[in-house]
């Protein structure tokens, strides 16, 4: 009788162990032998030459370009993302169904589409680019506003889609007995609903800021390839592939891989002590 339990046992976890290891061997070719290769070839000289190759000027303009226009487009998206995300919850309008459909596109729309996109609506002989290039001295394409709105674009989902389903399980009983109280809108906003909301809105903008860090399709057809001007991090290391800089691409991409690796741990955490507290 115990023979016959454990042979069933055995069968039973026979496809739970084949399902682990397909899902290891997958993970392992797609993603770790790729870093691990990068990694050796970053280091293939040593440390010391991997830090001489990313804080040589051109590099370190790129990435720190990549770092500030990434982290002023997480601020404005965090933002506008928690108003959208709160309009498209608690407020009834015509459209709201399209806008809400809408708002998954830049997820699928190819990142190159989106430069050109943005090119044809803010590019110099365009009416709008035109406009703000002769009233206000702004120019959007090929310089570094334009990467930030290229980002804005293609991280937006992020933040919208993280707050969404927070907001519409968030219990309205102390909302209801606030305004009974004599609380204003703004008041209940703050003090009920915004506290719960900052977990999720930190989480997606923290993983929008890690999709930002690695664009390149949207920007390169924005802001070019102008170096220590508009040339951000990934654009640096197409530049030094072609041009044969193998050891210098490889040291930027490891200082972006890097960087995203601990703001996705960042977000990581906040989820996980954010749902164990739910």
């Amino acid at each position: 009788m115990e023979i016959s339990l454990d042979h069933r046992q055995s069968k039973t976890r026979t496809p739970e162990r084949l399902l682990r290891a397909s899902g290891l061997l997958y993970i392992g070719l797609m993603v770790l032998i790729p870093l691990i290769v990068i990694l050796q070839d970053g280091l293939r000289q040593g440390f010391a030459e991997l830090i001489h190759q990313v804080t040589l000027p051109i590099a370190r303009s790129a990435i720190l370009l990549t770092l500030w226009t990434s982290s002023l487009m997480t601020i404005i998206n965090a933002v506008m993302g928690l108003m959208t995300a709160y309009a498209l919850v608690r407020f009834e309008f015509p459209g709201k169904r399209v806008l809400n459909a809408i708002i998954d596109l830049p997820l699928s729309i190819p990142t190159l589409v989106t430069g050109v996109m943005l090119v044809m609506l803010y590019g110099p002989q365009e009416v709008i680019g035109r406009f703000l290039l002769e009233k206000f001295n702004l120019q959007i394409i090929f310089a570094q506003p334009g990467i930030v709105l290229s980002l804005l674009f293609i991280s937006f989902p992020f933040v919208v889609r993280n707050i969404q389903p927070v907001l519409q399980d968030l219990d309205q009983t102390q909302e209801r007995a606030a305004a009974t109280l004599g609380a204003n809108s703004w008041t209940i906003f703050r003090k009920i609903v915004l506290p719960a909301l900052i977990p999720p809105m930190l989480s997606g903008s923290l993983l929008s800021f890690s999709r930002a860090i690695g664009e390149f399709g949207a920007v390169v057809i924005v802001a070019g390839n102008i170096p220590l001007k508009t040339q951000t991090g990934a654009v640096y290391v197409l530049g030094a592939v072609e041009s044969e800089n193998r050891l210098g691409a490889s040291a930027v991409s490891l200082i972006l891989i890097g960087i995203a690796f601990i703001v996705l741990a960042l977000a990581n955490l906040i989820h996980k002590r954010w749902g164990s507290h739910k």
